[in-house]
């Protein structure tokens, strides 16, 4: 019989993460508690007021029409508000804001709608895997760009081939990075601006976590950028800020030909995001510019020196993010990151991510999300100091 699934799938996402969740089947079969900080999926939902517009919207019969796949112009005016009072960005809700079903709904599809089959596009390596996939929906050829430890995990914007910045139609980035963690500051935007213009390219830039940045670090827009708007686009969800990831809504706003061609794009393939849904994001985003209001910033930087600090003391010598979810962990000696992945569960109940899930620059390193309460959060710091502690004296490694 003739199988029923398309050559292209083979090519999208990472057999890794199916690999990760059958690995955690098998181990709660076993009847094991598994801790998991494997997906980054916010573990706490959105604040009253958020969940009161939502329940008010949804009880009103008039909301169940079908919404525009642009978003309502409430909606996109609230963000252009949010983003003169974050960034200092000015925004025309009109040209330069398109509402989305998740970030990854237009991270999925803007590549068909900016670019043409056998064309170039630049990403990162490692790299959050719905950037490659897109470009195996959209026949699109990658250009993996290397991010290492030892330029920040920024990319050598000088390293690229001229004959490959010159073919390619657009440069994929994510500061705050997921999953490295890693940040970027203006004057590497700057850089970035004038090596777009330079090259007649597009920059994409994925800031979905500028919300939570710790330490007194503010992520900065790419938008910020004097002439920004005219060579980049930039996505942003409420999935992370918000606690509101099952609700699927997010924007991407900056070069209005590009804010159009996804428009074009999602016109014909979806009616848009549930007004109700629309009506919760105002309110998260009204609520987030008034004096005072509380971001989840301070949540997960709690989080965050509760597990480096734990596992520094059992003798794994951490970095310390200055932004995002997650902790982009190198690995001890003598493991890949696949093999310490599947031992931490297998021996400790604690799920993590190999790196190489999220590609071939990934090896050496596992992706820690900080996605459960403090107390499960010593569990694992308690589980994993024991793991290493038996892993180290088995393998006769340092852990």
């Amino acid at each position: 019989m003739t199988k029923r699934q398309s050559k292209r799938l083979a090519e999208l996402g990472s057999a890794i993460f199916s690999e990760v969740a059958q690995w955690k089947k098998e181990v709660q079969a076993g009847g094991v508690d598994v801790i998991d900080l494997g997906i980054g999926s916010p573990d706490r939902g959105p604040s009253e007021r958020v969940r009161a517009a939502l329940a008010e919207a949804v009880s009103d019969p008039g909301q169940y029409g079908y919404p525009t796949s642009e978003g309502s112009l409430f909606f996109r005016q609230t963000v252009a508000k949010w983003y003169r009072h974050r960034f200092g960005v000015e925004l025309d809700p009109e040209r330069e804001v398109v509402t989305l079903m998740g970030s990854q709904d237009g991270l999925a599809h803007l590549a068909m709608a900016v670019t043409d089959p056998g064309d170039t596009v630049m990403v990162p390596d490692p790299g959050y895997p719905i950037y490659a996939a897109s470009l195996v929906l959209a026949g699109v050829e990658p250009y993996f760009l290397p991010l290492r430890a030892e330029n920040g995990f920024l990319p050598k914007l000088g390293d690229i081939p001229e004959e490959t910045a010159r073919r390619a139609k657009f440069i994929l980035l994510n500061y705050p990075s997921n999953p490295l963690s890693a940040v970027a500051t203006k004057p590497f935007f700057e850089e970035l601006v004038q090596y777009a213009k330079a090259n007649d390219l597009l920059i994409v830039h994925d800031v979905a976590y500028s919300e939570m940045a710790y330490d007194g670090f503010r992520p900065p827009s790419i938008l910020e950028v004097e002439g920004a708007k005219e060579v980049a686009v930039e996505f942003h969800s409420l999935s992370k800020s918000f606690n509101m990831a099952g609700c699927r809504i997010a924007f991407m706003v900056g070069q209005p030909d590009a804010v159009q061609a996804l428009r074009i794009l999602k016109s014909n393939i979806d009616y848009g995001v549930f007004l109700p849904v629309q009506r919760a994001g105002i309110a998260a985003l009204e609520e987030d510019m008034e004096p005072g209001s509380v971001s989840v910033a301070g949540l997960y930087e709690r989080r965050r020196d509760l597990v480096v600090e734990g596992l520094r003391a059992a003798g794994w010598e951490l970095p310390k993010p200055q932004a995002t979810m997650f902790i982009w962990a190198p690995i001890p000696e003598g493991w890949t990151s696949r093999q310490i992945s599947r031992e931490m569960l297998y021996s400790a109940g604690v799920v993590v991510i190999p790196g190489d899930a999220f590609g071939r620059e990934g090896e050496g390193y596992v992706r820690i999300a900080l996605v459960q309460e403090e107390e499960r959060l010593q569990e694992a710091v308690r589980r994993i100091g024991a793991f290493l502690q038996t892993a180290g004296h088995r393998t006769g490694t340092n852990s």
